[in-house]
Order: C-alpha cells, then structure tokens, then sequence
C-alpha cells in the first residue's frame, strides 16, 4: 500500500516542482545562451560529458553493481533545477546564466538522460535492459520533465504578476517537496539504504564534490569570469535529486535505483553550503561587473 501511494505521490510532486521551475522561466532564458556562449558551452560540456565520465569512474572505483550503479549514473544525467539558482545567489554566482542553464539543460536532458540511463543499464543489469531505444519510456522522461515546466512558462507569461509573487513560495515548495520525497524514497527501501549506506555515502559526497569542483574549476582554466564559473559549479554540482527518484520509480519501476538520488539528496547540501560559503568569500569587486562572456 506505502509502495503504491510512493509511486502516486511521485509524479505529482516532481510535476509540482518542475511547474515551479517552468515559472520562474521565459523564453528569454532559452535565447539568452548566446549572450553567454562561451561559458555556457563550456557548463554544458561538464554536465553532459564530464560528469559522467566522472561518476563512472567512481562507480568502478567502489565496485558498485546492479540497480545501484545504474541509480549513481541516474542521477549525474539529472540537470539541476531551482536548488542550483539559490545556492548560486548565495555564492554570489551569475544568477542569469544559471537560469540558462537550467532551461537549456532541462531541454539536453530528455535526450541525453534516455541515453545514460539506457547505456548504463546495459552495463550494470544482468538482463540487459535498456532504456535508450524504448519509445515510451523516452516519451514518459518527456512527460515528466518538460511538460510541467511548459505549462509554468505558460502561466508566467499569461499571469506575469501573480508568478513573480510566488517566486518565494514556489522556492520553498520546492524544498519542502524535495526533503519530502527523500524521505519516502528511504523509508521504502530502508533496507537497502543501511544496506550501503557505508558505500553509497562517501560515493555521493565524493561526487558532489568533484561535481563542484569541475563546474568551478574547469571554466576558471578557461578564462571564464569567476561569477560565472560560480554559477556553472553550482548548476553542475547539485543535481535534481528529485528527478533522479522520480525517473527511478514511475519510468523504470526500480525503487532500488531511488537510492542513490535519495542518499544525494541528503548528503549534497554540505558540500554545497560549503562551497558557496568559500566562493563567496571569493568573489572580487571587479568580478560583481563583469561582462557576459
């Protein structure tokens, strides 16, 4: 019965959270990428090929298997979300171009997710599932992720005034529902989570931080301003762990694939909060007026 109520609430509260983040977009978000192409580009290369190269290698590192690897790589495939833009403003990050990000991501993901996801199961899973060339599993990762934040884009643009006053709300929600989701993910699988949480734990947190440290570190080599590589480490190190469980429950039917996202999702925070406290100690004058670039 908790299973079945699980696998209801998921979807409703994923779809919450992703209608919150569709209101705090426009179509300016998606367009203003090219005031940003370099350290954009730069971002969404560390998320999309970087990171889970990484995560793979972590994988294999702690020997991990199974429904739990094919979870780690889940959740590296999640984009960030709303989490990322708030922990960005407390770092001192440029704000817009996590905005940008975001959108642009949330687009990438529906391809490259099916994709990771399909690619890992092949490799992990005794039966060699695959989630990359089933139609409707892909069309359900549509659904679940872009859908929800188009129906917000929609009423932001209709009811501008009325979305700009729940922009705080919404941000709260948000969190409200991400700790919520956590929760129920670790009470279905208990179990499983004692289980590994000696493993899993520091393979999370090793990945948070070497998700923050390659969006920071990464666009800094490359001459990218110091706000904006701010902004790119917290877009592409805090993952949706909310979308990660969600995908792991209603697309794939593997509450053991849940774990990692929820172990994440408890774990992320520390580094993150540390991270933004160090950079914004960081951030110099001249890096406040800074040019897109």
């Amino acid at each position: 019965m908790g299973s079945a109520i699980f696998s209801v609430f998921l979807p409703i509260a994923l779809g919450l959270v992703m209608f919150g983040l569709g209101l705090t977009l426009t179509t300016a978000d998606f367009t203003r990428v090219m005031l940003y192409p370099k350290a954009a580009g730069i971002a969404l290369a560390c998320q999309i090929v970087v990171l889970p190269l990484i995560c793979l290698g972590i994988v294999a590192l702690f020997g991990l298997t199974g429904a739990l690897a094919v979870g780690m790589m889940l959740l590296v495939a999640s984009p960030g979300g709303t989490t990322a833009n708030l922990f960005s403003h407390l770092a001192g990050g440029d704000v817009a171009l996590n905005v940008t990000l975001t959108a642009i991501n949330s687009v990438i993901a529906v391809f490259t997710l099916p994709l990771v996801v399909g690619l890992s199961m092949a490799a992990f899973l005794d039966d060699g599932a695959t989630l990359g060339l089933q139609p409707d599993k892909f069309l359900q990762v549509f659904a679940i992720v872009l859908i929800p934040v188009a129906v917000g884009m929609w009423v932001r643009h209709r009811f501008t005034a009325w979305a700009d006053r729940m922009r705080g709300p919404v941000k709260i929600a948000s969190a409200v529902v991400l700790v919520l989701v956590i929760a129920a993910a670790v009470v279905q699988e208990f179990r499983t989570l004692i289980d590994n949480i000696a493993l899993l734990g520091p393979m999370t947190l090793l990945l948070s931080v070497l998700s923050l440290a390659v969006g920071y570190y990464v666009p800094r080599l490359l001459a990218v301003s110091r706000r904006q590589s701010i902004a790119s480490a917290m877009e592409i190190g805090i993952h949706n762990a909310t979308l990660a469980i969600a995908i792991a429950v209603s697309v794939l039917g593997n509450q053991t694939m849940a774990i990692p996202g929820a172990m994440y999702g408890i774990v992320m925070f520390f580094p993150a909060a540390l991270a933004a406290y160090l950079l914004a100690r960081s951030v110099e004058p001249a890096d406040k007026q800074s040019a897109p670039g």
